[in-house]
């Protein structure tokens, strides 16, 4: 056989291991974020409802919806390198069936201060569960590969929104049903998935390549000797150990960049549908049909992008040049925030833009860190990361208070996507190479 020859096989023996592992892994972790999404965001569609029976503020509600982040940050280091310990599979499942126990225990919320803690432990619940995937990832899918596939795994958060919208305004729907007003069911239902994915998640999951039975001898060969050969090729330019990764101003940067994104990300989630049905007027079903649109959008932005930065191998500037256009969208939003069909136009702009962010985003750490340091890097990033997403919900009921409207709160929420663009471009990484 000529060297062609073997090279060809080789390639194609590549080529069809990788795509039996993202069929494998990828439709299902992709299927569980779904539901973490929306157990985390499916406040927003109760926002009137909870307001309303449980005499919140929009500065209380806005602070609560945000609160689940406090419980997050805390917890969220932990559980990822106890993820690294005793291996996704059992780690995911405890995470999953906890956090669907305790969102359908948001029915026995009274007031404010109930209101507040639940949050907070929905938080520590489902903390671990999007830096340990994130981790996950990189066992299994080479650094050429892993903007694609993180697109795939992260449209899960504008399919949610696009879902969950019109399941959740249908459940609202049932209100008086067996006593129970409609949020209640709302939680109840939304809550049940999360259980059974992560009963699931223990007969799925695969920890490693290694025991992957799965993947026929050859195929399982190929992988492990081609995530060797990338550890291998980075170790000379890697942070390995965690100590270093705790000092490295790349990873507070990302911290930063990533704290801002989810500023901008939960500010507009757990806002947009309450924006939307004072706008509109529509509630319910329709509300959830007409918020689901921006989504749609978004998910094909993903795709195409992702898939752009892995065919040319570059990160930063996708995500710089994503955050310019999140951030003209979002202005443009706040320009028309009392035209109905502009704003959805301007917010559909938005999310093609920022939800593509976080399809290169998470490429970048891989970049520079491994090992141990990537469990505990990755995790650090997605900890004070989503810190942001308290102050986002926060900031805009504030604002919506102070001013009566939601302008202001969108323009400053631009504002931290033109941030971002700056601050990643500032960013300085080893060349990766991708073939």
């Amino acid at each position: 056989m000529g060297g062609s020859e073997v090279t060809e096989a080789g390639d194609d023996l590549g080529r069809r291991t990788l795509q039996k592992v993202i069929w494998r892994l990828i439709p299902f972790i992709f299927l569980c974020y779904i539901v973490a999404y929306i157990d985390r965001v499916n406040t927003s569609f109760a926002a009137k409802s909870l307001q309303l029976d449980l005499h919140l503020t929009k500065v209380e509600y806005g602070r609560g919806a945000g609160l689940f982040f406090l419980g997050y940050f805390l917890f969220e280091i932990p559980s990822n390198m106890i993820l690294r310990r005793v291996g996704a599979r059992i780690w995911i499942a405890r995470i999953m069936i906890v956090w669907g126990i305790v969102s359908m225990g948001m029915i026995f919320v009274k007031g404010v201060w109930s209101f507040y803690i639940v949050r907070v432990i929905l938080g520590l619940s489902e903390a671990g569960f999007f830096p340990g995937m994130v981790l996950y990832l990189t066992y299994w899918i080479p650094a050429r590969d892993r903007a694609r596939a993180g697109a795939l795994f992260m449209m899960a958060a504008p399919v949610a929104m696009a879902v969950g919208g019109p399941l959740s305004g249908a459940l609202l729907e049932m209100n008086g049903h067996l006593g129970l007003k409609g949020w209640h069911w709302l939680f109840l239902i939304e809550g049940v998935p999360a259980v059974i994915l992560g009963f699931l998640t223990l007969r799925f999951l695969t920890d490693s390549p290694e025991k992957a039975d799965w993947l026929r001898p050859e195929e399982r060969t190929w992988l492990l000797n081609e995530m060797d050969a990338e550890r291998a090729r980075k170790a000379s330019q890697m942070t390995s150990s965690v100590a270093t990764t705790l000092s490295n101003p790349k990873v507070w940067l990302l911290c930063l960049i990533y704290c801002l994104n989810s500023s901008v990300t939960y500010g507009i989630f757990l806002w947009l549908p309450q924006i939307l049905e004072e706008l509109t007027g529509y509630k319910g079903f329709k509300l959830g049909l007409i918020n689901s649109l921006p989504f749609i959008a978004a998910i094909v932005g993903m795709i195409v992008i992702g898939a752009h930065s892995d065919k040319s191998g570059e990160r930063k500037y996708h995500v710089a040049f994503c955050s310019a256009l999140a951030a003209i969208g979002l202005g443009l939003a706040a320009v028309f925030s009392h035209q109905p069909v502009l704003f959805l136009l301007s917010f559909a702009l938005c999310q093609v833009g920022q939800r593509s962010v976080m399809s290169v985003f998470w490429a970048i750490p891989p970049i520079f860190l491994g090992g141990a340091a990537a469990a505990a890097g990755i995790a650090l990033i997605n900890a004070i990361g989503n810190v942001g997403g308290y102050f986002g919900p926060d900031m805009m009921g504030y604002l919506a208070k102070r001013t009566g409207g939601y302008a202001g709160g969108l323009g400053v929420l631009a504002g931290a996507m033109v941030l971002i663009s700056i601050l990643v471009s500032s960013l300085r990484l080893p060349k990766e190479r991708v073939a």
